[in-house]
């Protein structure tokens, strides 16, 4: 795998005329750079995409506020059982189904990401979603990801069967079962999924393939919301997160209050 500040594409045209660059970009010479919107980089500094032969990739979002042990537990299951050869975790903005209260800045979060998965080969940081000013439509963000990888890669959303169970009310979320492979993660309490709803909205075969994308993972049950309230009460959040994420919220004295933060979208 290559990692770059930049994207370079050597297309060896005049050995395989035609010959196309990432995605189906056709090269006009030996070497070629792809265009300035798709040169977006990362939370480490460097191109925000590792281009390499992996064709499976899983995108994990959410407001990882913060990012727990649970969280990267279920994200290696996942890889695991679907042969990605990366996950790229996602911190939203604004979580359009969820309440700012107590939400950090999207800063601190995707820091703390970078922290929890250092030296982790599997996982990547991105902060694209970090970038807009509104809501963190998750149709928005897969289709930027499959604009760039190209329609041979498989594509997997993450989610939580808590979170299937809301599908219904997301944006545009035909097209989303359309782009992308939805996966959906077995979660404590979460065990019998009413499809009701969403089958009379996306039909019998979205349905089915979401269904055959249901993976058993195992049930950790730690939550976001937990670790939060615990700082707050100064009781020990060790094993609930990553050491080098518990001595950032140490350090930074986050979520001692219960008052969100005013620079909670950036």
């Amino acid at each position: 795998m290559i990692h770059c500040s930049r994207f370079v594409v050597c297309a060896f045209q005049r050995l395989n005329p035609g010959a196309t660059g990432i995605n189906g970009i056709i090269t006009d010479s030996v070497t070629a750079c792809l265009p300035d919107d798709l040169a977006v980089f990362s939370l480490a500094g460097q191109s925000t995409y590792t281009i390499g032969m992996a064709e499976r990739i899983g995108l994990y979002g959410g407001s990882f506020n913060p990012i727990h042990c649970g969280h990267l537990i279920v994200a290696r299951a996942l890889a695991e059982r679907l042969d990605l050869g990366r996950v790229i975790l996602l911190p939203t903005a604004q979580p359009p189904h969820k309440n700012p209260e107590d939400l950090l800045s999207g800063a601190h979060r995707a820091e703390m990401i970078r922290l929890a998965i250092e030296g982790e080969e599997l996982f990547e940081p991105n902060d694209f979603d970090l970038k807009g000013k509104e809501p963190s439509y998750t149709i928005k963000t897969v289709s930027h990801f499959r604009e760039h990888f190209g329609p041979e890669t498989v594509l997997c959303w993450m989610i939580g069967a808590d979170s299937l169970a809301e599908l219904a009310t997301w944006h545009r979320v035909e097209e989303l079962v359309d782009r992308c492979r939805v996966v959906t993660a077995g979660r404590p309490g979460f065990d019998r999924i009413d499809w009701t709803e969403l089958r009379s909205l996306l039909g019998d075969d979205r349905i089915e393939r979401l269904r055959a994308d249901l993976i058993q993972t195992p049930l950790v049950d730690i939550s976001s919301t937990e670790i939060r309230k615990r700082v707050r009460l100064g009781r020990s959040i060790r094993y609930l997160v990553p050491p080098s994420v518990a001595e950032y919220i140490d350090r930074h004295n986050l979520y001692r209050e219960s008052t969100p933060n005013p620079s909670a979208q950036g």
